[in-house]
């Protein structure tokens, strides 16, 4: 019979009292039967060092790799022997950890004395925590959420990379830690998402100085589905992996880190994107795939493709979008902000022999760990996606359409589909990126915590996107943290095409928990490549009239973004390009520009708005083009008959012709 959580749980407790000197002995309990483990290491072999040095040359790889290696080690040693403050995890104990991983692998490629002596010192340092995270059940027992499973990966992976030149006390320290503060508080996260009725309570370590306090009753449930969950999974997992075979729980862990990884890999659709955003998506990837891998080349068992390794990577490369001026910038609804590291993007590359995975793990994005050294592999041809990658309604049902992948080309997204960790109230949004620049944009920066004033900035007015009567759909207030809300929008028409696109997003339900006499809200895109966006909404009220706004947000992160309103039409101007903007509505449009109330040591955020007077039924046309700065902008004639518009589109030598038919609730499109 297996113990019960509470034999675990104290039993760990007396562990970590130092009740034993041995206390491993204390945890026997009948295992699964034996299987030998393999000699390899956890990512890597030492008969793999001489590639792995030949990648630190790589153009790609090369600034990352010098930067670890030239580090500020000086500064480093003071921070672990004199500054480092042992209530700290937020700061201190993630940034001891990092050093710990850097020196720790530059050592183990390169032989770097000065650096072995610094990973030595972080170990010792590490070591002297109370506990390795932050967190507490029942306000005594540790749960690992970042900081255990980050140690206990990087303590896990020193001992490996560091074997020779660690003294046999400091390698029994290490595995007693890691099984006694590392495993145990990951454990303990999994089995309370698994089995929320059975917490007692987590919430924050008092001895910690943490500054912010969320109300944590619910996040056994919040976070089950979450990056915060593939943490403590690839930390468990990489604690049994090592130490299976010397420790009695280690085949129990991994029970638990497989069959929490087999739970959380549906928040992968089956394309492979991921709810959080992109910002988040290569760091869950990554901890799924470092578990994963050192388990089938430890243990044998391949269980590599729990997600849709080629779609996910395609799903990063999709959701960037090269910028003047913001290196690996994204589609970034919700949280997310860069691309970031794509150090996934090189293993998918690797195991799956993937052309696209290499194009992205050495073109897009960032580089921002070692793992793409450990796993990138030179002999995988990269190539440039092609115009089958353009247009993707991906299965959360964000839409995203491009005409290329170099700078100047154009990317336009709409955000549809359910609600997320990291999510803002931006149901129907529209980000437009055309000729290097940003022009109807999504706001970086939001607050993290709701007592800050910038918390504005994830709601619905600082999206380009839907307010009736200056509210936009629901969205929680921020009491327990960045999670999701109730909002849902789908996709209801998709068609993408060589020339075009036209997509329609129906929010209804999203707008009518706040207000309940909204009867439609939908919004259609028509997207004429590369440089002319149509925005068709529909708003329409069960029996109150109400006055509708539009939002359009302006990038200005460089101060450098401009406004021009002129009776019913907008210019924004940017240094590399500019976008032109006229709007029809079924009543008289009034256009404004305005800013959002943040402390402009957080940023400047300007927006253009228009308004219509009270109605029941309210249709808005809004046209933009977009073009390079110092050329003139094309014209636009729209005309209006009954419940048609024609629009009529002249703009960089091309002419297009838009008929417009909202009769119905799903307008009918014609182009010509």
């Amino acid at each position: 019979m297996k113990p019960s959580r509470r034999e675990f749980l104290n039993v760990a407790a007396l562990g970590a009292a130092g009740l034993a000197v041995n206390p491993w002995h204390l945890l026997e309990r009948p295992q699964q039967p034996f299987v030998q483990p393999s000699t390899k290491g956890l990512l890597f072999d030492r008969s793999e060092l001489e590639r792995i040095r030949e990648t630190t040359k790589h153009p790609r790889f090369s600034p990352y790799w010098n930067s670890l290696v030239g580090a500020d080690l000086a500064a480093d040693m003071r921070f672990l022997e004199k500054e480092l403050r042992l209530n700290n995890h937020v700061a201190d104990m993630i940034k001891a950890r990092v050093i710990l991983e850097r020196s720790s692998f530059v050592y183990a490629i390169s032989g770097d004395v000065k650096h072995r002596d610094v990973a030595q010192l972080a170990i010792n340092r590490i070591l002297e925590y109370k506990r390795w995270d932050y967190f507490l059940e029942a306000g005594e027992h540790t749960i690992g959420l970042q900081r255990a499973p980050e140690a206990t990966i990087a303590m896990s992976f020193a001992l490996e990379w560091m074997d020779d030149v660690l003294s046999d006390d400091t390698k029994r320290e290490m595995e007693k830690q890691i099984a006694e503060k590392g495993a145990p508080a990951c454990y303990r996260t999994l089995f309370g998402m698994r089995h929320p009725d059975r917490v007692r309570g987590w919430g924050f370590d008092p001895e910690d100085d943490y500054p912010f306090r969320f109300n944590l009753s619910r996040w056994p449930f919040i976070l089950n589905s979450t990056n915060l969950k593939t943490i403590p999974i690839c930390g468990l997992g990489i604690a049994g992996c090592l130490l299976y075979g010397k420790h009695p729980q280690a085949q129990r862990w991994l029970d638990m880190a497989i069959q929490s990884a087999r739970a959380f890999a549906p928040m992968f659709g089956s394309d492979g994107s991921y709810d959080e955003g992109v910002s988040y998506w290569g760091y869950t990837a990554l901890h799924m795939t470092m578990f994963l891998e050192a388990y089938y080349r430890k243990l044998g068992v391949d269980e590599r493709s729990l997600i849709n390794n080629p779609g996910t990577v395609r799903y990063g490369l999709q959701m960037s979008m090269p910028t003047v001026g913001k290196p690996a910038d994204c589609v970034n609804f919700g949280d997310a902000s860069i691309v970031g590291d794509v150090s996934v993007a090189a293993w998918v590359a690797r195991k799956h022999r993937d052309p696209i995975a290499q194009y992205v793990a050495t073109q897009v994005g960032e580089i921002r760990s070692h793992f793409a050294l450990i796993w990138f592999d030179p002999t995988v041809k990269a190539a440039t996606p092609g115009p089958e990658l353009y247009d993707v309604r991906f299965s959360n049902d964000i839409v995203v359409s491009r005409t290329g992948w170099d700078v100047p080309s154009a990317v336009v997204a709409m955000r549809s589909g359910g609600p997320a960790n990291h999510e803002h109230s931006d149901r129907n949004s529209v980000i437009f990126k055309a000729y290097g620049e940003r022009l109807l944009h999504d706001p970086f920066k939001a607050a993290y915590s709701y007592t800050l004033p910038h918390w504005v900035l994830r709601q619905t007015e600082a999206h380009t996107a839907v307010l009736i009567d200056g509210k936009g759909h629901q969205y929680h207030d921020g009491s327990e943290g960045t999670n999701s809300s109730w909002s849902e929008a789908q996709v209801v028409e998709f068609k993408p095409s060589r020339d075009e696109l036209i997509v329609t997003s129906d929010a209804t339900e999203a707008y009518r928990l706040v207000n309940p006499d909204v009867d439609l809200v939908r919004r259609t895109l028509v997207f004429l490549k590369p440089d002319v966006v149509l925005l068709i909404d529909r708003i329409r009220l069960k029996s109150t009239k109400s006055k509708v706004q539009l939002r359009y947000q302006v990038y200005n992160d460089d101060r450098q973004g401009m406004i021009e309103v002129q009776d019913s039409a907008f210019t924004i101007r940017r240094p590399q390009a500019s976008l032109q903007g006229s709007i029809a509505g079924s009543s008289p449009v009034k256009i404004t520009s305005g800013k959002h109330a943040v402390s402009e040591e957080i940023g400047v955020y300007p927006y253009v708005q228009a308004e219509s007077n009270e109605a029941l039924d309210h249709r808005f046309l809004t046209v933009c083009t977009a073009q390079e700065a110092k050329k003139d902008q094309g014209t636009v004639i729209t005309k209006q008959q009954g419940t048609t518009w024609t629009v009529t589109v002249d703009h960089n030598k091309r002419k297009k012709t838009v008929r417009i038919d909202l009769a119905s609730d799903l307008p009918v499109i014609a182009i010509s």
